[in-house]
């Protein structure tokens, strides 16, 4: 697998949830994490692999140091030459591993800042997708409310203009009887 970059970190989009109360995807989360997970394990691996070359590095300067009294110099240089090349070339190998260590660090402390804001971003969307969707379900309730008193109300009315009507028919059934 190959390691995540600040453009796939910041753009890493998640599946909507299909509800609010499950949030996102945890599969999807946890893949995506266990991808941050392993670039910063990657890092970590490759600084420590410097911090051994230098390490192998620094004790072969140390070797040659030691012996190159004992030794006349080969290539007809001094012995002074040979220290001073030694100590350069140490101190070239410091730099390059502190700006590997210093750019690792830069990079997992980027990683583990752009996941934390996206987490919070995901987090926020979350929220504010729950509070809209609760705005929306008690307008809704509201209006069914309202729905409801008014057919109580109509058929209440419906109630009495029927009964009223039933009973006019009534009274105009034994009306008729009665003269009859």
């Amino acid at each position: 697998m190959s390691l995540l970059t600040e453009h796939d970190v910041v753009n890493m989009r998640f599946n909507e949830p299909k509800d609010i109360k499950e949030g996102y995807d945890q599969d999807e989360v946890d893949v995506f994490l266990d991808e941050v997970a392993e670039t910063i394990a990657k890092l970590t691996k490759d600084n420590a692999d410097l911090e051994n070359k230098l390490k192998a590095a620094e004790d072969r300067v140390a070797e040659l140091e030691s012996a190159a009294p004992a030794a006349a110099p080969a290539s007809g240089g001094t012995s002074d030459d040979q220290h001073s090349e030694a100590v350069g070339l140490l101190a070239r190998a410091q730099e390059v591993y502190d700006k590997h260590v210093m750019d690792g660090q830069a990079e997992s402390n980027r990683l583990i800042s752009e996941a934390e804001a996206k987490a919070k971003s995901v987090v926020s969307e979350a929220e504010t997708t729950y509070t809209n969707t609760l705005a929306k379900l008690e307008e809704e309730k509201g209006l069914l409310e309202r729905k409801i008193s008014e057919l109580r109300d109509f058929e209440r009315d419906y109630r009495t203009r029927l009964k009223s009507y039933l009973s006019s028919l009534l009274s105009s059934v034994e009306s008729e009887q009665t003269e009859d």
